[in-house]
Order: structure tokens, then sequence, then C-alpha cells
């Protein structure tokens, strides 16, 4: 008998390649392994609508979708190595798979701060277990700190602020969101935290944590020197690759300093045959409009995971690829405001506030004259019309009025 397609990564790239693998007619075995002993779930209602006890259930699929689909899911199981040669992955209770074809989709791994004390009520969010830990303990909650104000740091915040949760946000960047969005509009989102009354404090870093004497944390110490009160704390300061299970597999990894993750081409397919990579652990490599060459870069967006999986399946079954053009799209919700980026916004981009009433706004970017991405926050089908205009290449002048410009 062929060995299956074995996807390593239960999460939502791992699921929707498989899902799109019985979607193109695929007949074969196939198993989906995850180091959790949860069905699939969706991460994004984590650090949101489920932690605010808005909901309990965040599963992608039912456990009778898989029986009925023929697709063998193994949960609890953890991929501690590759055997190319051999086509086989290895596990941690020892036992082996082999294999057809690999798909990683092993995703990512919240960063840690070191030399910091080792204290409960501190916490990162990347898992179910993670979620629920830290749901539990907001219920009895009264001041919290959150260390980074990224995407996951700024919906944490938000959260535990509809929560009625003292929140004291340190960011080392001059604001929130900086490094993705720019200053610019990452100005725009500060201002919303800081009229719901979060203590917004950038340019500022993590010193150490205070505890109290029962190792639990009772505060922090700021790099600026002060000291804040905190009963709960929450570290969103970026995430990392899960590739240490490929140590010595022969696969090319991307340098960490460049963000690391699998290397591969435009469709998944990595440096060995019959290994491929998808989600947030793959660093595609990406098409650079009116050049004949590219980059490699991981996307860590929601929609992403399943746009790669339609692309790797097709390229993997040898079948014709999808023709229309794929604009980058993803989201964040904060308080009761959606923030909406289409493209590639760049934080080196040149940005135009197109208009911004005091919470709502929509920023246009640029680079050389060519729109790159649109942010929005609370305008919608302000920001999804303009998709059209980032499949092609338009110069930012044809989309300015007079009153824009």
């Amino acid at each position: 008998m062929t060995a299956p397609i074995v996807i390593v990564g239960a999460g939502l790239a791992g699921l929707r390649t498989a899902e799109e693998l019985r979607r193109a007619g695929y007949a074969g075995g196939i198993v989906l392994i995850g180091e959790e002993s949860r069905l699939p779930y969706d991460r994004p209602p984590l650090s949101k609508q489920f932690v605010r006890g808005e909901t309990d259930d965040t599963t992608l699929r039912p456990a009778e979708f898989f029986s009925e689909n023929q697709i063998e899911l193994r949960l609890d199981t953890a991929a501690t190595g590759v055997d190319t040669a051999a086509r086989q992955v290895r596990l941690a209770d020892g036992g082996r798979i082999d294999y057809d074809q690999l798909v990683i989709a092993t995703g990512l791994r919240p960063r840690r701060l070191p030399g910091l004390p080792d204290l409960k009520g501190v916490h990162v969010l990347r898992d179910h277990t993670d979620a629920a830990t830290l749901r539990a303990e907001l219920a009895g909650a009264k001041k919290a700190l959150v260390v980074g104000a990224g995407f996951i740091g700024c919906e944490v915040a938000a959260s535990f602020r509809a929560s009625g949760v003292a929140v004291v946000l340190v960011e080392p960047q001059p604001t929130p969101l900086a490094s993705v969005l720019g200053e610019q509009v990452g100005a725009l989102v500060a201002r919303m935290h800081r009229a719901e009354g979060v203590d917004l404090r950038c340019n500022t870093g993590l010193d150490t944590f205070l505890a109290d004497d029962s190792d639990r944390v009772r505060g922090a110490r700021l790099s600026d020197g002060t000291e804040i009160a905190a009963d709960l704390v929450v570290i969103g300061v970026g995430s990392r690759p899960v590739t240490e299970w490929l140590t010595d597999s022969g696969i090319e990894l991307a340098e960490p300093a460049v963000g690391g993750g699998v290397l591969t081409d435009e469709v998944g397919r990595t440096s060995v045959p019959g290994v491929w990579a998808v989600g947030d652990v793959a660093a595609w490599l990406h098409a650079v409009p009116d050049q004949d060459t590219g980059h490699r870069k991981r996307v860590e967006h929601w929609t992403n995971a399943g746009e790669q999986a339609k692309l790797l399946t097709c390229a993997l079954l040898g079948l014709a690829a999808p023709t229309a053009a794929q604009v980058p799209y993803f989201w964040s919700d904060q308080y009761e405001v959606k923030i909406q980026a289409l493209g590639t916004p760049n934080a080196a981009d040149d940005v135009t506030i197109v208009s911004d009433d005091g919470r709502k706004f929509l920023a246009y970017y640029a680079q050389d004259g060519i729109l790159t991405g649109v942010v929005g926050a609370g305008l919608t089908a302000k920001v999804m019309k303009t998709r059209a205009k980032l499949a092609t290449r338009t110069a930012l002048s044809d989309l300015l009025t007079p009153a824009t410009t």
C-alpha cells in the first residue's frame, strides 16, 4: 500500500490542507498529527471572546468530520524528528510513521523573556490551555500588566478592559503595532486604547517581576524604574516557528535573524523532495511585482493558511493552481472596532491618512507612489472596496481626492 500524506500540525493550516486534499479528489490516506489533545480549534477567539467568557467552544470541525472524510486524526502526539531518506516521521512515544508526502504545519510558539522569575499569575497565550487558565484567573483579577503591544497584546488589553480590569500596557517601541503598521497608524491605535482607560506606556520595557510570599506576581518594575501593581500578567512579545524537531533533517530553514521558519518556493515545496510547509511556520517565496525575483517571508494571518493550503494542494497533486490574484488580508478586533488590513502594509511605507473621526480611520500605504496596503478601523466597506486596486499595480494618486492630497 502507498504510504499516506502526513500532516504534522493540527491547527488551522494543517486542517485546511487536509480539507483541500479531499476537496480536490485525493482518495489516498491522510494522517493529521496534533500535539494537543483537543480537536483542531480556532485560535483568534482565544484572546477575545473566549478569554472574556463569551464563548466556550472554538472547535473548527466535530469528531465525525474526520471519520466521514477518512482523515486519521492523531491527537496528543508530538513529532520529534524526520528521516527524509526513509520518509518517516519520528514520534515522541518512540513510534514512527511512514509518509509518501509530508506537510509541515506546526505553527508558532510564543517567545518568553529571559531572566525573569517564574511566578504564578504570569502567562503567555498560544493554546486553549493557556487561554482557559488565563480566563479563570481573569475572573478574580483587578490590575493586569500586558507586556508587548502587538496584535495579541492589544487584543488581550482590550479584553481585560471589557472585563472591568485595570490595565497597564507596556511597549518598547514608540507606539503599538509600530513594527507592523508604522508609528503614524500606531498612534491612532494608541489613542483608542487610552480612550478606553488603558495606561499605555510606550518607549518602556520590563525590568523584572515583583513577587509576594507565595511566589505569585504582585507587580513589576519597568525599564524606567517605576513600579506598578499587577495580580495578572500576560507577555505578548512575538512568537517563533516550531522547527526544532526538524534539526538534522536536511530541510532548509530560514535564519532566526529574518524570522526563521521552513524555507519553501511559491507553492510550499521545501528543499527536500516530498516535503512541504504551510501556514505560520512556512517562509514562502513571494513574488515582487514587475520583477523576476522574490523574497521569502512568513505571513502570520488566518486567511493566509487557507490560501496557502489551496496552492500547496494543487502543486502536490499536479493540478492547475487558482489564477485569481490573492490579496493578503488580516484583521484584529479591539473593543467594538475591527481593525482590517489589505495588501502588504509596511512600517517603512509612505502613509496617507484618508479619514479619521477620532476613533475610526482609514489609511493608504504606498511605496514609490504605488499602493501597497490599506488599513482601516471600523470602516469595513471602505477597506474591502480597495481589494481590486491592490490586486493590480495602482498609483496612490489615482485614489486620492483633492481633499486628501
